[in-house]
């Protein structure tokens, strides 16, 4: 029996970000260095940080809700943009 991955959108494994796309690694990298001083994260905000836009933010944080990454990250809420709960 084989197994195949989805070749559009990698996910981690056993808490490895190596599975994850540059975009995914540079949002992952951020939260950690944030998660210390705030747990609310509003999409426009990171992707002001990172120099995307809020929509690319929002397409590439599925693989950290879902994936197996050293933080917990959740939608939130809605209110004037996403707003992402990380706890780590």
């Amino acid at each position: 029996m084989s197994t195949s991955a989805s070749n559009s959108q990698p996910t981690t494994t056993s808490g490895d970000a190596e599975q994850l796309t540059p975009k995914q690694r540079r949002i992952l990298r951020y939260l950690r260095e944030q998660a210390d001083d705030q747990m609310y994260f509003k999409s426009r905000l990171i992707a002001d940080e990172l120099g995307m836009s809020a929509k690319e933010v929002g397409a590439n944080m599925t693989p950290l809700v879902e994936g197996d990454v050293d933080l917990t990250v959740e939608k939130w809420g809605y209110s004037s943009g996403t707003t992402w709960m990380v706890t780590g």
